[in-house]
This record gives C-alpha cells, sequence and structure tokens, in this order.
C-alpha cells in the first residue's frame, strides 16, 4: 500500500512538472490538456485547477477560466489564487479580448550579476488594466518626462519605475544600453517587474545597471523561480523580500 502511495505521489509531481513546463513555453492548449488529465487521475488537485484556470485565460476562454477557479474554491474555500482570479475574471470580460499573452522567452529571467534587477512599480494603472497581466508577460520602458514608464505590448501604461532606479537606466539608456523587461507578479496593488540589459554600448563598458549597495557582493536573484510559482499558482512570501532588496539595492536579491 506505502508503495502505491509513493508512486501515486510521483506520478502526480511528475505531470505537474510537465503542466508547469507547458505553461512557461505558452503552450497553453497542450497545458490545458496536462491539467485535465491531472483532474482526471486527482479530482482534489486545487493547483491543477487553478493552472487550468490560468491556461483558459491565456486562451481567452473566461467562462472555462470561471468554472476551474470554481472548482478550486469548492475543495479550498480559502485559496487566495482562485480568489483572486475570480475577481480579476470581470476585468477581462469587460476588455473584451484575451489576457495580454506577448510572452517573453524564459531565458530572460536567467541574470547576470549586476545586469539584471526586481522593481516594485509606482503610480499604478487602473485594475482593468492590470487585471490583464500575468507572470511572464513582456513590457517596455518607456521615457516619461524625467521619469521611466513601464507600458505593456499594446502600448497600455502599467505604472512608473521607482524614481531612484529609473534616473540610473535613463541614463545608461541615453548612452546606448538596450533593455528587456518582464512581469514577475501582478495584482491590483502591486506590480513586480524584472528588467534585464540586453545591451550594452562599448561606451558604457564596467557600469552595472543594478550595482550593489556598498561594500556589499552582487548575489543572483532567483526569478525564474519566482516566475515557476506565479505559474504553479503558488503564493509565497518570498516575495516580501524582493520587494524591500529591490528598494535598497536597487533590485539585486537573492531567494
Amino acid at each position: 500500500m506505502a508503495y502505491q502511495e509513493e508512486e501515486q505521489v510521483r506520478l502526480r509531481r511528475q505531470r505537474s512538472k510537465q503542466a508547469i513546463a507547458l505553461a512557461m513555453q505558452g503552450r497553453w492548449r497542450e497545458a490545458v490538456a496536462a491539467n485535465q488529465e491531472i483532474i482526471a487521475s486527482f479530482s482534489h488537485d486545487v493547483d491543477a485547477y487553478n493552472r487550468l484556470g490560468r491556461a483558459y485565460i491565456e486562451l481567452g476562454d473566461y467562462a472555462q477560466a470561471k468554472e476551474a477557479y470554481e472548482r478550486a474554491i469548492e475543495f479550498d474555500p480559502y485559496n487566495v489564487i482562485a480568489q483572486k482570479n475570480l475577481r480579476r475574471l470581470p476585468y477581462l470580460g469587460e476588455a473584451g479580448s484575451e489576457a495580454d499573452s506577448d510572452r517573453v522567452e524564459p531565458h530572460l529571467f536567467i541574470e547576470e550579476t549586476g545586469k539584471a534587477g526586481v522593481v516594485s512599480l509606482s503610480r499604478l494603472a487602473p485594475p482593468a488594466i492590470l487585471a490583464r497581466m500575468a507572470a511572464g508577460n513582456k513590457v517596455y520602458l518607456k521615457r516619461d518626462g524625467s521619469g521611466l514608464a513601464v507600458a505593456n505590448a499594446r502600448g497600455e501604461y502599467l505604472g512608473q519605475v521607482e524614481f531612484r532606479h529609473a534616473q540610473r537606466l535613463i541614463r545608461l539608456m541615453e548612452g546606448g544600453n538596450q533593455y528587456a523587461a518582464a512581469i514577475i507578479s501582478a495584482a491590483e496593488d502591486r506590480v513586480l517587474v524584472i528588467i534585464r540589459e540586453a545591451y550594452q554600448d562599448p561606451a558604457q563598458a564596467g557600469q552595472l545597471s543594478f550595482p550593489p549597495r556598498g561594500g556589499e557582493s552582487l548575489r543572483p536573484y532567483g526569478s525564474e523561480k519566482m516566475l515557476r510559482r506565479e505559474l504553479e499558482h503558488i503564493e509565497t512570501e518570498a516575495e516580501e523580500p524582493v520587494e524591500k532588496k529591490a528598494g535598497d539595492e536597487g533590485g539585486d536579491t537573492e531567494e
């Protein structure tokens, strides 16, 4: 009996990893099938229902997404992921289109020391716009007067990069540097974005996009792990130190 239980746990874990990998690659129809297969064998798997809901959102099938999240709530009434997305769905329906699905390649989340960091946006856009954003969505940096704004693929304003980070990045961008950015996590009251140096102008060689705090060595940030957590629909307190560290050190953090 113990062997059979262990085998079931192993099978469930293996299928979950496959479903998460499909989500990481943006293969949403295959992700739907993978999570449905998990549910067929493990009918009370709340994480699978949450992943299924996310896949349906990405495909623009909000009715099916609502059903999946409601099933998650049925088995776990206090599940914060399902609750959050059920609140989010009406905004997506009002938008009349799919969630913003301009997704970044996973390699963006593999950081090089000093070249990438996570920032918390300020002066956020209305919830109706933020509701369409999710972990992995590609975003763009735009000069906005003396500040640095972040916009989605449709050109819609999402928020402002904190001033102390913005001033350094603007200077480097004016000097020829180029940056890629993506959503790490998004809610109506908080948005985290990873910004990564995609090209450094030779004239700025040696200048770090995300320098450390005085005397402290730079440490890599596990942003890919955070993205995986978002796609797994696991809320974690690990995001809290990120915001503090991003504010204290210019965005370089350690999980």
